[in-house]
């Protein structure tokens, strides 16, 4: 089977020349708005709005747009794509925002855990991107994997600096 490629390229455009879809149906609330601000000013503008071609209309990307204004950017990274009819369009609205929720995705937090571990005592959770994530405490782990007064378990007990919880690290 041959997969088409909807869109051609990154084109940096005007954020006030963009025109948000009236059938969005993502609410974005300010506490998220703000963290994809936190995010973009973190890290840059990674992921570009879905735009349909011919139209400036925002198909995709609806709160990475209000957060482009929140911060005063000029003009934010679009990827035009052409849609075969309204159906499609509507179709794609929807389920880019719905495929990546708790409907068919989830992420491994236990797995999260323990990655940051490795990235450094200065890492800022917030940069996640979660959601009243917690790195998980010490105390809600089994007493027998924690390091003994001996250190024989192994595994390396970690505090974070920034909101002191503790972990082990095998």
């Amino acid at each position: 089977m041959e997969i088409q490629i909807q869109s051609d390229s990154i084109e940096l455009i005007d954020v006030n020349q963009l025109i948000p879809h009236e059938k969005n149906m993502h609410n974005h609330s300010p506490q998220q708005i703000e963290r994809l601000c936190n995010l973009i000013e973190y890290q840059g503008f990674r992921n570009p709005l879905v735009i349909q071609k011919g139209t400036n209309i925002v198909v995709a990307g609806h709160g990475r747009l209000e957060a482009a204004k929140t911060l005063g950017m000029e003009k934010v990274p679009c990827l035009f794509q052409e849609f075969e009819n309204e159906a499609q369009l509507y179709a794609y609205i929807v389920s880019d925002n719905a495929i990546g929720k708790d409907h068919w995705a989830q992420l491994d937090l236990s797995q999260i855990n323990t990655d940051i571990l490795d990235l450094g005592p200065d890492f800022d959770i917030d940069m996640l991107g979660l959601k009243e994530f917690k790195i998980e405490p010490l105390d809600n782990l089994d007493p027998d994997e924690i390091i003994g007064a001996d250190g024989e378990s192994g595994k390396a007990q970690i505090t974070c600096p920034k909101c002191k919880h503790q972990w082990v690290k095998e």
